[in-house]
């Protein structure tokens, strides 16, 4: 069976986690959705990328904007498993991916070991799969499954 996977995230050290997941993505039917900005566009170049509206943190306005992008998005490309580390844009995304059918993956941010992020609890909640990099970081999030770093 062939697995669609859409790949959402702000850009920057978002952005680059997602990319290090490069041998699980790497021969899949994929698509990317990010900020238009200059490392998300050099990093995926030649990649489907999809541009969402940032800023997105604390930003009402971006996230009904990202809501509706995600509604188009995800009706269009329909994936099978969405994968984020974040951040707000995530939020969107796997609640519309969900309500559609799609699986999706959270991976709280390497740089958070004891505390969650806003993002993290936020989607928390209804992610089929989270995963953390700390082992304390289970406190926070007991349904977690650690795999360590992935840096």
């Amino acid at each position: 069976m062939k697995v669609k996977v859409c790949l959402v995230g702000s850009s920057g050290g978002h952005l680059t986690h997602l990319y290090m997941l490069k041998p699980f993505w790497q021969n899949k039917d994929r698509f990317w959705v990010t900020f238009d900005k200059e490392d998300a566009r050099s990093k995926l170049k030649g990649e489907k990328m999809y541009d969402c509206h940032y800023p997105t943190n604390r930003n009402i306005k971006n996230l009904i904007r990202n809501t509706f992008l995600a509604i188009k998005v995800l009706k269009k490309e329909k994936p099978d498993v969405i994968i984020s580390s974040g951040a707000a844009v995530a939020v969107p995304f796997f609640y519309i991916g969900k309500l559609m059918g799609a699986k999706t993956v959270y991976i709280e941010v390497f740089d958070r070991y004891d505390k969650p992020t806003i993002t993290g609890k936020l989607v928390y909640p209804i992610t089929d799969k989270f995963i953390v990099e700390w082992e304390e970081m289970k406190k926070v999030y007991p349904k977690a499954i650690n795999l360590g770093s992935i840096f």
